[in-house]
C-alpha cells in the first residue's frame, strides 16, 4: 500500500500556507539524471500510476491535478509521461483553447466546471482557471475588477470542490530565465516544436518580472490549506518528471488492485469462413519494405 505523506502546510506570516516545493533537496542542482536510471525509475513509477488509477476506478474517488507554470516549464511532457499508460477513460487532459465571445460573458470558471471528473475518474488540467491570475493579469486581458474577483473567489471555489469530495492538486513548474531561454531557442531551431512558440510565449519573456509578480500575488492569495500549491524545480525536465510523478503519488494512499493473470481461451474453430482476397481491400503500402532486407 502506498503511503499518504501528505503533510500540514507551512505558515507564513500572514497566516497563507507557503507552497511547498517537490524536489526541493535539489533545488538549483543542474545535473542531469542517468538515462538508464531515468527510464528505469520511470517505468516504475508508471506501473504505481496504473495501481493508482485502478484504486482512483474502484474507490469511485474524483481527483483533480492542475499543471501551472511559465511557457517551456515541462508541464506538458510531465503530463504526457503521467497519462502514458493509463487508460484515457479514466486520467483524461484537459487543455482549453482561449475562450469564445460566448464564454467571455459566462461566470468566469463556468467553461471549466463541466470538464470536472465524475466518481473514478482523475482530470489532469494543462493550465486552468489560474489563467486569470497569470496570462490574463499581465496581458491586460482582463479588468482590475475580474482580476480582484477572481482573488476573492478562487479559494472558496476550490474549497467547495474539495467539500463536494473533489482532491485537488496544483502544481507549479518553476524554470529559470536562463533555461527557458535555452528551450526557446530549441524550439526556435526543432521544426518539431517551433508550433509550440507564439507570440504570447515571446511576450512573456519580455514580461517575465511581471509574471514574477503575479505569480507571488496569486500564491499569496490561493495557496490555501485545503488545496495547496506545490513547486516543482523544472530547471532538468527528467528530474522535474519524477518528482512531480512520485509526488503525486503520495498524494493518495492507494493498494494493488491489479488483477490476477489471465489465461487465454482457446479460439473457436474453423467453420467454413473464407477471408475476402485483399484485393477487394485498400492496403496501406509497406513504404519500407526494403528496410532490414538483404
Amino acid at each position: 500500500m502506498a503511503k499518504n505523506t501528505k503533510t500540514k502546510s507551512r505558515q507564513s506570516k500572514s497566516g497563507t500556507p507557503r507552497a511547498k516545493r517537490v524536489g526541493a533537496d535539489i533545488a538549483g542542482i543542474k545535473t542531469k539524471l542517468p538515462n538508464k536510471f531515468y527510464e528505469s525509475e520511470l517505468a516504475r513509477l508508471q506501473i504505481e500510476l496504473v495501481k493508482l488509477q485502478e484504486w482512483v476506478k474502484a474507490k469511485g474517488l474524483k481527483v483533480v491535478v492542475l499543471f501551472e507554470g511559465r511557457d517551456a516549464a515541462g508541464k506538458g511532457g510531465t503530463i504526457k509521461r503521467i497519462t502514458q499508460s493509463l487508460n484515457p477513460r479514466v486520467a483524461r487532459v484537459v487543455a482549453l483553447a482561449t475562450p469564445t465571445e460566448r464564454e467571455k460573458t459566462q461566470w468566469y470558471f463556468q467553461r471549466y466546471v463541466p470538464h470536472l471528473p465524475a466518481a473514478g475518474e482523475i482530470v489532469l488540467f494543462d493550465r486552468s482557471w489560474y489563467n486569470r491570475a497569470g496570462v490574463e493579469r499581465v496581458m491586460g486581458f482582463c479588468t482590475d475588477d475580474e482580476y480582484e474577483e477572481f482573488m476573492r473567489s478562487c479559494p472558496e471555489f476550490e474549497r467547495m470542490l474539495v467539500r463536494s469530495g473533489i482532491l485537488v492538486i496544483k502544481y507549479w513548474f518553476s524554470v529559470s530565465d536562463e533555461e527557458q531561454e535555452r528551450r526557446f531557442q530549441n524550439r526556435i531551431t526543432d521544426p518539431t516544436k517551433r508550433w509550440k512558440l507564439s507570440p504570447m510565449d515571446l511576450e512573456s519573456r519580455r514580461r517575465w518580472v511581471d509574471y514574477s509578480k503575479a505569480k507571488d500575488l496569486m500564491f499569496a492569495h490561493t495557496d490555501i490549506k485545503q488545496a495547496p500549491w506545490y513547486v516543482v524545480e523544472a530547471d532538468v525536465k527528467k528530474r522535474a518528471r519524477l518528482n512531480c510523478i512520485r509526488h503525486l503519488l503520495s498524494q493518495i494512499a492507494y493498494e494493488d488492485l491489479t488483477p490476477e493473470p489471465i489465461t487465454l481461451p482457446p479460439r473457436a474453430k474453423d467453420s467454413g469462413y473464407v477471408r475476402p482476397p485483399k484485393d477487394d481491400q485498400n492496403i496501406v503500402p509497406d513504404f519500407y519494405k526494403a528496410i532490414g532486407t538483404d
